[in-house]
């Protein structure tokens, strides 16, 4: 079964230090560092009470603040975007201006929304155009923690920069002291700072895509998390790099998850401590600072050599304690309403054999194309980008079911009824991960070829080398939904696909 929060990743480790990460590049690994306080509520207004969202230029201190800052993409300039945050409930107003010299628009990852909102060029909306705008309207059924990011030209929009975090909030405060959301992403930089123009690599697409050899949180360099003892912190971690699965552990303290993608689970303390974050994925911790005044803890990250880094660390206050005594094992978070009437009898159960990369062939429309470079596509050197979603299918290296697909283009790859249970098959074939992600639903995670699940609500799963993943969920949101590899540069050169719910 999948590695999930609790689980210990797999495969061969990967040789790094403190400042090398791809071979034959520099790398400074960041610390973290908080959300600036933006909010949805007062930030610019449409006359009709939209909040404009403008995706443009910017600059971000991503080499701290003794380098220049680097020309980024972000909303409003920023990256990670503003923080938007409703109450459950809530009506969200959003108009996207496209300030770009690119076609954009904006997925809202791991909402529940109608199918028109959700942001997937030619299939659900056509492209917002330079100097023009679009209008996302939803009330989030769900409260979360989600994140919202560009769905065109992605390969070079996220690795820019264009995402953020979209904060839905229970309709009743959570006993927490503080609530941070980090968002840990992978930059790759030139030796002047500037993000490098390797977009549309087809050597990333073959192998594990592209990954960056500046990590940051929030896109900061520093951090010292300044917290009292006794306090309790909420924790939102998003996982929103191209490609890269994070591990990373706060030690000396217990780490409780509270929720993965947005959804509540069953309080559970990690036994380690190690989160395994696969791009696309979310999970809540409640941290209770139980240090004495004046201690600190080292923020860790995984080197990939079996040994940890020192991003930053837990700074406690010198004074006294928030409060006498910890507070006591928290409840689980308010469910949300999610359908779980599965019904395996009746379910409609599809297998999706993943396969193709560089290490291999696959099968692509019903010829064999081998994994190698094709289409005069840009290498290290530039990138022309694989273009909206992805290449022509001659040029496709990767699939889902046998059929490599822009996401948009073709048949579905399948067709459901409103409200019949689906069980989708996973199969790894590749040498490579994939984290796999399903639009407009929540799942579960199987257990083996049964019918039970680990206590975790997803939308999307890591599908390790030679393994099977098995979900289920109930499509009882209708409309045209995507389903891809999170891996960025996997989706835009064939695993993707879309289903529909009728």
């Amino acid at each position: 079964m999948a590695d999930g929060p609790l689980d210990k990743p797999k495969g061969p480790p990967v040789a790094v230090n403190r400042r090398s990460w791809l071979a034959g590049a520099g790398a400074s690994l960041t610390a973290l560092a908080l959300m600036p306080p933006a909010t949805a509520r007062g930030q610019e207004l449409g006359a009709d009470g939209f909040r404009l969202l403008h995706a443009r230029p910017g600059m971000a201190p991503l080499r701290g603040p003794n380098a220049p800052p680097t020309p980024i993409w972000g909303y409003d300039g920023l990256s990670p975007g503003p923080t938007l945050r409703i109450k459950q409930g809530e009506e969200l107003k959003i108009r996207l201006v496209n300030d770009l010299r690119q076609p954009t628009v904006i997925h809202w990852h791991g909402i529940r929304l109608p199918n028109a909102m959700d942001g997937v060029p030619h299939l659900t909306q056509m492209p917002v155009e330079p100097g023009a705008s679009f209008d996302y309207r939803f009330t989030p059924p769900d409260a979360g923690t989600f994140w919202y990011h560009s769905h065109f030209l992605s390969s070079e929009q996220m690795a820019r920069g264009l995402a953020g975090v979209l904060i839905v909030e229970e309709r009743d405060p959570v006993a927490v002291d503080q609530d941070i959301a980090l968002v840990v992403n992978d930059w790759r930089l030139n030796n002047d700072g500037a993000v490098h123009p390797s977009f549309g690599n087809m050597h990333d697409a073959m192998m594990a895509g592209r990954l960056g050899q500046y990590i940051t949180l929030n896109s900061q360099d520093t951090l010292d998390l300044k917290v009292k003892s006794n306090e309790r912190i909420r924790l939102r971690i998003i996982n929103t790099a191209n490609a890269r699965i994070f591990e990373f552990r706060i030690p000396e303290h217990v780490t409780r998850i509270m929720a993965v993608d947005g959804q509540p689970c069953p309080p559970e303390v990690v036994p380690d401590g190690v989160l395994r974050l696969g791009p696309g994925t979310r999970v809540d911790l409640f941290l209770d600072l139980t240090l004495k005044p004046g201690a600190s803890a080292p923020i860790l990250i995984d080197d990939l050599r079996g040994g940890w880094l020192e991003l930053g660390r837990v700074v406690y206050d010198g004074g006294a304690p928030l409060r006498a005594e910890p507070l006591p094992e928290p409840k689980a978070l308010p469910a949300n309403p999610l359908p779980q009437n599965f019904d395996f009898a009746g379910a409609l159960q599809v297998a999706i054999p993943l396969d193709g990369g560089g290490m291999g062939m696959m099968m692509g429309r019903g010829s064999m194309m081998g994994g190698g470079m094709r289409g005069g596509m840009g290498g290290m050197g530039g990138g022309a980008g694989f273009g909206g979603h992805g290449l022509p299918p001659q040029d496709r290296i990767w699939a889902l079911a046998g059929i490599a697909s822009s996401g948009h283009d073709g048949p579905p790859i399948f067709k459901v009824e409103r409200g019949r249970t689906v069980v989708l098959d996973f199969a790894n074939r590749s040498a490579l991960p994939h984290a796999m992600h399903v639009h407009g639903h929540h799942f579960r995670n199987l257990i083996g070829n049964g019918e039970s699940h680990k206590p975790y609500w997803l939308d999307t799963v890591i599908v390790d080398p030679e393994r099977t993943e098995r979900i289920a969920f109930v499509a009882d949101n209708p409309g045209k939904w995507m389903i891809h590899c999170h891996m960025i540069e996997h989706m835009a050169t064939g695993m993707a696909a879309w289903f529909e719910v009728t």
